[in-house]
């Protein structure tokens, strides 16, 4: 990495320490006692999930770093082993904050709301029983005990495999020194094992709101029948999985004394090395690289607590790890599975309450999707607008014996896809093309099944360009039309072609025929499948080509209109900023005078509110129901604001090591609404908004205006109002006030600092 001119090094946060400071939010929500108790476990799985992949990747690549010798400085000032001490320190207390959560918080709280998680110790008789048969039938078949031995080396653990390790000792007389036995949980199996509930209420068990009196309540016992309780409400009770094959273990072990047992869990490197430019096949290399990152080297080890420290100690040994990278849980390892009692349970008392998502309703009389977008544009705000429209979009191309052709890129999508259904069926009639991004993190395998089944329907399947990751997110189709002409229409968003995320993420989705844009996303695709690269792809923005000096020429177009006296202001909305000369640029704005906001959910490099260089920057993170992740931009621009939308974060991946489109919202009403509707929605957020702080800390809004309280408004919820026609954008109230920090770190007056251009750099592990 380039050495970072130490004058400014403290301008910039930890890209990893503010990665960390996001996961507190999700946390936060967790330990949110407004939250329904099923939502706050599900916050609690997404934090452990956050951190799996935050440690098999980022962590991962510090630690190659280090290995490979690596010792200069970054952005924020640190070598890369003392940002892994930070790191390493951080999310010990972390994981520490994870289990006290769970353990103080969520666990009881579910207790007294009827889902008892119960130990093997507090299991009845008629739950034993039900167990044992369980084991028996379901588990023991799938399991396969190992004892580690001169003939039997240690079994090579698959990545983030829940485990059980076993001490043991030989019955017989003399037998030798302790031996240790590993078995797997196998993935096939719920971590949840449903028991039979109780004939009688528990004492102590408070009815659940929500179930009336009277009503019956149906629920599936362990072995399969279904029973049926009336008021009271009778608790449902679980025992993890791992639990029940410990308390099983002298079954496999027979002829030991079982000493000790713990479960464990290995997270192994997950970075993808593979020299893409000499590889004969994507495909291939992607394919092999799978195979061998379910063997990477061991990162971390997750083990209980109260393990045996012999158990410990021929772990880390055998894994070859350093004590800091162990990390001990005070209760079940891997609270990921935690979303496994989320989605099972059918308790919509202890979840969010149901939004119906808005329609597409066609204004013109004929009802004809194409027709409507030859007339005006269509813009949709996903959850709060239905996805059924962009799948319609597809679905009626597919169908439509006008329609000559078809393109299309995937970056992820979901089982039994529609959209996927719909390319295939396409690609009997007309000429169908789909960019598949193979190298989409943690996709992969599915992402090469969708490659071949697509490919065996007759689509024209790509991979984009060598070295860059196809992230944009586009669909094209050419029609003739009933007056005889030829037109092309186009589906441009925020977010990725999956019905199923696209019921809890925020996105935007751009349906047009406006033909300067069609025939640019046409430009695009030329440039993916036969990398034709266009003079001028205006009036898109095209990353690695256009989008990054655009962006930077933007605003530095509102730190001129500022110091000439015209209207200037930005307004942004991503999911991460980290790129420099992004950052530099919006510290000159505002220098300038700019008033800047900041709409970020995940990590931010730029430290707002410092006097001098930044205190007209703020920047707000939102972390609620839905996962905020529709990127846009506003630039006032002197009076003639701009409004764009795309798949583009402001970091050096999105800029330089992916191409990505950002597309202009040209119709006044539309950007209209995306301003004032969407972003002073977000901006005007009281309940679910964090400020970040200049030392990179964040805090809730009304915490950190010093004790003034603001009155409760949700943007979240003021959207969902919206759709159900209960609300409308003037009932928005005013923005707060935010102005600089009273404690300020900074130097004063700010340090002057160099210019640099940024180019693309070589590819380093980083979070998808």
């Amino acid at each position: 990495m380039t050495q970072v001119d130490e004058s400014f090094r403290n301008l910039f946060i930890s890209r990893d320490s503010s990665w960390l400071s996001f996961n507190r939010r999700v946390l936060e929500e967790a330990q949110d006692a407004s939250n329904p108790v099923l939502e706050r476990v599900k916050f609690l799985a997404i934090t452990a999930s956050n951190l799996d992949e935050f440690i098999e990747v980022r962590i991962a690549g510090m630690l190659q770093r280090i290995e490979e010798g690596y010792g200069e400085a970054g952005q924020d000032g640190m070598t890369p082993q003392q940002l892994l001490d930070q790191i390493t320190a951080d999310m010990h207390d972390f994981v520490s904050e994870q289990y006290q959560c769970w353990n103080q918080q969520l666990h009881p709280a579910l207790r007294a709301a009827g889902i008892r998680v119960l130990g093997w110790d507090e299991l009845d008789a008629p739950a034993r029983a039900a167990a044992i048969e369980f084991y028996q039938r379901e588990v023991d078949p799938l399991l396969t005990p190992i004892t580690i031995d001169p003939r039997h080396p240690f079994p090579r653990v698959l990545n983030k495999a829940l485990c059980i390790a076993l001490l043991l000792r030989r019955k017989r007389k003399g037998a030798d020194a302790a031996v240790l036995g590993v078995v797997t949980v196998p993935r096939a199996l719920p971590r949840f094992v449903r028991l039979p509930g109780p004939t009688v209420p528990v004492a102590g068990f408070a009815t659940v709101a929500g179930i009336r009196t009277g009503d019956a309540r149906v629920d599936k016992s362990i072995d399969g029948t279904l029973q049926a309780s009336a008021e009271p409400a009778l608790p449902e009770d679980f025992i993890f999985l791992h639990d029940l094959i410990e308390h099983q273990a002298a079954r496999m072990y027979r002829g030991y004394e079982i000493i000790s047992t713990a479960a464990f869990r290995v997270t192994r490197n997950s970075n993808l090395y593979f020299e893409e430019e000499e590889s004969r096949s994507l495909l291939e290399a992607v394919r092999t690289e799978l195979h061998n990152r379910r063997k990477g080297d061991a990162v971390r080890l997750e083990i209980e607590e109260d393990a045996h420290p012999e158990i410990t100690d021929r772990l880390r040994s055998n894994f070859e790890i350093e004590e800091s990278q162990v990390y001990r849980t005070i209760g079940p390892v891997n609270l990921s599975r935690l979303m496994n009692l989320y989605g099972d349970l059918q308790r919509p008392d202890l979840k969010y309450p149901p939004f119906q998502a808005r329609e597409l309703r066609l204004h013109r009389k004929s009802e004809d999707l194409f027709d409507e977008l030859r007339h005006h544009d269509i813009l949709l705000h996903h959850p709060y607008d239905s996805y059924d429209a962009v799948v319609g979009f597809i679905e009626s191309a597919a169908a439509d014996p006008d329609v000559i052709s078809m393109k299309q890129t995937l970056y992820r999508t979901s089982d039994n896809s529609p959209i996927f259904r719909a390319l295939t069926e396409a690609a009997q009639s007309k000429e169908v093309t789909v960019v598949v991004e193979l190298t989409a993190r943690f996709d992969e395998a599915s992402n090469i099944r969708w490659a071949r089944n697509l490919e065996d329907a007759g689509v024209q399947v790509f991979h984009g360009i060598v070295g860059l990751k196809t992230h944009c997110k586009l669909a094209l189709l050419v029609r003739r039309d009933p007056d005889g002409e030829i037109r092309r229409y186009a589906h441009l968003g925020t977010g990725n072609y999956n019905p199923i995320t696209s019921r809890f993420y925020t996105d935007i989705s751009f349906l047009t025929s406006d033909p300067a844009i069609t025939a640019s996303v046409h430009s695009v695709f030329n440039y993916l499948t036969a990398h034709s690269e266009s003079d001028d792809y205006l009036p898109l923005l095209v990353a690695p080509l256009t989008l990054a000096e655009s962006t930077i020429r933007m605003i530095q177009r509102e730190t001129e209109h500022a110091r000439a006296g015209r209207p200037s202001r930005i307004i942004a909305k991503m999911n991460s900023l980290l790129e420099q000369s992004v950052i530099e640029a919006l510290y000159d704005a505002s220098q300038a005078g700019v008033e800047i906001d900041l709409i970020i959910r995940g990590i931010c490099s730029l430290r707002p509110g410092l006097r001098g260089l930044s205190e007209r920057i703020r920047v707000r993170s939102i972390i609620g129901r839905y996962l905020e992740h529709s990127r846009i931009f506003f630039f006032a621009n002197g009076g003639a604001e701009e409004v764009y939308c795309g798949s583009a974060d402001w970091m050096p991946r999105n800029l330089f090591e992916r191409c990505e489109v950002v597309f202009p919202i040209k119709d006044p009403g539309l950007r209209n609404r995306v301003r004032h509707e969407i972003l002073g929605a977000q901006l005007a957020d009281t309940v679910k908004t964090r400020l970040l702080r200049p030392d990179g800390t964040y805090g809730k809004l009304n915490a950190t205006l010093e004790g003034s309280q603001l009155p409760a408004f949700s943007s979240q919820e003021f959207l969902m109002a919206v759709a159900e026609g209960k609300a409308v954008a003037a009932d928005i109230p005013p923005i707060p006030e935010i102005g600089p920090p009273a404690a300020d770190p900074a130097p004063e007056p700010a340090p002057s600092k160099p210019k640099r251009v940024r180019r693309p750099r070589a590819a380093e592990p980083v979070l998808s």
